[in-house]
């Protein structure tokens, strides 16, 4: 007897579209990755090149592999190639927990912020200023990522106590009422400590500058979540046919969602440490790779990784050329230019829906 693969069900419309066109299936979904795979290492040679004092491709070569301690060969080493590198994997992080969070929670505008991970990380930060003081750049780091953790764990516990366990909406009430007590937390908190004020005036805005020492961290986590979204691949798929039908198809729903939970905690969290709350692009990126792969999450997860560390690059290369000489922060160039490109996306008729 023939094993059922979700996989195949969910691809049987656009196999026979293919079909019909004479193409191997799934050939325009390894082009778009081939693509985006070649605009991920263009925007890492822009992000390296071009700063304060632009550098040549000649001199980027140098200061990688024959440096002789020149000033270029200093920034490149020690500012422009640490920076491309988080904002590399903080890009990844975001892409892949947008993209699982729409998945599991099927919400089309859904971003990781609504399991209350930026909230936590936030309470958690200006709950430690309120009573030790200002901490350093890692310990904050570190501290926003336990609060993303303790908050997502929160928002999975009250939402599997449900009648029907973790569903999508009462996955999505849990977090709305989670972020609604950590935001009410945080406000009260600041409103009574102008020093935790100014630390999450600072923390909240999102950027990569001076944040590199935390990826030495962090990077296990990033690698757990990574794996945890692979494995969720032939889940999600299933999921997409709706709960009965992943039931027949011997998925365990509760462990989909539990694994992709998890999933979203570790990426987005890691996330929030490397770079603070990020708008927009872990809304923006699920819905650019589902228009270019269709909702196949065999190509959507890879490309929604590739393609959210190629946003993240470009708009924090973008912060510094607007501004030069100095800088507009990435969660600042993602808000101007995200919110529009996503009214474009959400006028689109043609627009992938999940």
């Amino acid at each position: 007897m023939k094993t059922l693969d979700p996989t195949d069900a969910l691809a049987e419309p656009e196999l026979a579209e293919a079909s019909r066109r004479g193409r191997r299936p799934g050939r325009s979904a390894v082009r778009w990755l081939a693509t985006s795979l070649a605009a991920m290492i263009a925007a890492a040679v822009l992000s390296i090149c071009i700063g304060g004092q632009p550098s040549s491709l000649q001199e980027v070569w140098h200061a990688l592999f024959t440096p002789d301690g020149t000033v270029m060969d200093v920034t490149v080493r020690e500012l422009r190639w640490p920076r491309t590198v988080l904002a590399v994997c903080a890009g990844i992080c975001l892409g892949l927990a947008g993209t699982l969070i729409q998945g599991h929670t099927r919400n089309p505008v859904a971003d990781p912020g609504l399991l209350g991970i930026n909230q936590g990380a936030a309470l958690a930060i200006v709950t430690a200023t309120a009573l030790a003081g200002e901490a350093p750049a890692l310990v904050q780091a570190l501290l926003a990522f336990a609060g993303a953790l303790a908050a997502s764990v929160l928002v999975f516990a009250v939402g599997s106590a449900a009648r029907h366990g973790a569903t999508p909406v009462t996955l999505v009430l849990a977090g709305a009422a989670v972020t609604a007590l950590c935001s009410g937390l945080v406000a009260g908190i600041v409103l009574l400590n102008d020093q935790a004020l100014d630390t999450l005036r600072f923390w909240q805005v999102g950027s990569l500058a001076g944040h590199s020492d935390v990826l030495t961290v962090i990077w296990p986590f990033i690698c757990a979540g990574a794996i945890l979204a692979v494995l969720n691949i032939r889940p999600l798929n299933a999921l997409a046919l709706g709960s009965d039908a992943a039931v027949s198809l011997g998925i365990s729903v509760f462990k989909a969602r539990a694994a992709g939970i998890a999933a979203i905690t570790l990426l987005a969290g890691s996330a929030v440490t490397m770079a603070g709350p990020i708008a927009f692009a872990g809304l923006l990126v699920p819905h650019i790779t589902r228009t270019l792969t269709g909702p196949d999450y065999r190509w959507l997860i890879p490309l929604s990784a590739v393609t959210g560390a190629t946003l993240l690059l470009l708009a924090d290369t973008a912060g510094r050329v607007i501004a030069r000489p100095g800088e507009l922060s990435v969660g600042v160039v993602l808000a101007v230019v995200g919110a529009p490109f996503f009214v474009h996306l959400a006028r689109r008729r043609r627009l992938a829906t999940l």
